[in-house]
């Protein structure tokens, strides 16, 4: 599936006040621009996925960051070795998906020991996975148990996998994703649901909180998708169909497929938000 990520792009850069910078060009008769890579990794929304469709791998949020990276480097390739439901634990030890190198990570660790010094980015998303199984949608309830081991697994895993990264490509940009929260989508539930919502905001800033950590641990930029997605604004706004609701539930409703079929992941608005977002720290 091929999406127009230039127009998706540009027309989110207005939604979130993200103006991603512009390059000069090469002047004419310039030295020509040698190929590089941009290694993408991560779980199901690195790998574009869409329900009904599947993995886009060339699409998701992905594909918006390849066309702004080859905006200002046009020869750029992408190798996306992402996983639907990759958990950093199956990303370090394996389980989910099959790759020759058996793990995800040592997938990539391949790749940039053939191609790290012409690796120019690198992507990741990876934890959310290891926390939201952790939250019951009937009934509406969160196990703080199973959340916190998820995330000592993410505080100690993450940390790791990105020096291994690092130190296999000392020059390539690394840019980690942090997440937006789709169990918002549970205060239109009523009560139960709006302590539900109230309850994930404080772990998807437990989870964000750790990532930042783990990214400035090896000098990596953080991609505030969060932030983006106005995860903390509460003011009412009008959601059609629904009525006032807080701006950050309006945003999962309309960026995600939460409150339309119950999934988690982006709609291609909300990829092109994740895109612009990816595109701005670059």
């Amino acid at each position: 599936m091929h999406r127009r990520w230039a127009v998706a792009i540009a027309t989110v850069v207005a939604l979130v006040g993200i103006v991603p910078a512009t390059s000069a060009q090469a002047a004419p008769g310039g030295p020509p621009q040698a190929m590089g890579w941009y290694l993408a990794l991560g779980d199901s929304l690195a790998a574009g996925y869409q329900p009904g469709v599947g993995d886009d791998l060339t699409g998701g949020y992905v594909g918006g960051v390849l066309e702004a990276v080859k905006a200002e480097n046009p020869k750029t390739k992408l190798v996306n070795v992402a996983c639907s439901g990759e958990t950093v634990v199956s990303m370090v030890n394996g389980g989910r998906c099959a790759y020759e190198e058996g793990t995800q990570l040592d997938q990539a660790l391949q790749f940039l020991k053939a191609h790290g010094k012409n690796t120019r980015l690198v992507t990741i998303d990876i934890g959310a996975n290891d926390v939201q199984r952790c939250v019951s949608r009937s009934p509406l309830a969160v196990d703080f148990a199973c959340v916190q081991q998820g995330l000592g697994a993410v505080a100690t895993l993450l940390p790791a996998a990105l020096a291994q990264i690092r130190a296999a490509a000392p020059d390539a940009q690394i840019v980690v994703a942090n997440y937006y929260n789709p169990f918002l989508a549970a205060y239109l539930a009523g009560p139960s649901g709006q302590v539900l919502a109230a309850q994930s905001t404080a772990l998807q800033a437990q989870l964000n909180g750790i990532i930042a950590a783990s990214a400035a641990s090896v000098d990596a930029d953080v991609a505030d998708v969060a932030t983006a997605f106005r995860s903390s604004e509460t003011a009412p706004v009008a959601l059609p169909g629904v009525g006032p609701v807080p701006t950050n539930v309006a945003t999962i409703c309309t960026w995600t497929w939460m409150c339309t079929l119950n999934d988690i992941h982006a709609n291609d608005a909300g990829y092109a938000v994740m895109a612009a977002t990816v595109a701005a720290r670059l």
